[in-house]
């Protein structure tokens, strides 16, 4: 299935969610993450502003605050198709930009370099096995990971999985995958397959 449609199903998987499962699937992925490993060993962790539709990252951004870690979210450049990450101290310090995103207002908080971030949580709508991931097209992220050193990982629940998905030379799979089941580490995955 070639990446359109896989893009269409994956955003028609999430907004059909009925309001009960999409909680009870995000409190287990929350409680995963929350617990492990790569979470934390992170002192700056990466991520974006959820939709209303998408897994809910306020209370992840919440979470970071209460515990010392320091969320840091992007701004995206329509035009370079680049993103920088910007250190989140309050919610007030968010703005309305293109498709309702929300994103750090530039003049109230303080860019971060990606070298000073231990965790990127990347988001998608549909995934496979090996990490890859089809997002909303921008190809921010890979662009991103493409010389990030630190750990990547999404959280997803398991009907956002499927066997493959079709990748270029560009696309960058993440290191895991946070479901209801729990966390996979995709290289060792991969070499006990």
């Amino acid at each position: 299935m070639e990446k359109k449609l896989l893009r269409e199903k994956g955003k028609l998987l999430l907004k059909a969610m009925d309001q009960h499962e999409k909680q009870s699937i995000e409190s287990r992925l929350h409680e995963e993450l929350l617990q492990s490993k790569q979470w934390a060993e992170a002192e700056t962790v990466a991520l974006t502003v959820s939709f209303s539709h998408e897994w809910d990252t306020y209370t992840i951004i919440e979470e970071a605050w209460s515990t010392g870690k320091q969320p840091v979210v992007p701004k995206c450049d329509p035009i370079t198709k680049k993103m920088t990450f910007y250190k989140l101290k309050d919610f007030t310090q968010l703005e309305t930009v293109y498709y309702g995103l929300k994103e750090p207002s530039p003049e109230l908080t303080v860019p971060v370099s990606k070298d000073d971030i231990q965790l990127v949580i990347v988001p998608g709508l549909i995934y496979d096995r090996k990490g890859f991931r089809i997002g909303y097209g921008g190809g921010f992220y890979d662009r991103f990971l493409k010389d990030y050193n630190g750990v990547s990982l999404s959280i997803l629940a398991k009907k956002q999985l499927v066997d493959e998905v079709p990748t270029e030379s560009y696309d960058v799979p993440v290191h895991y995958l946070i479901t209801e089941n729990g966390l996979t580490d995709i290289h060792s995955s991969l070499n006990e397959g």
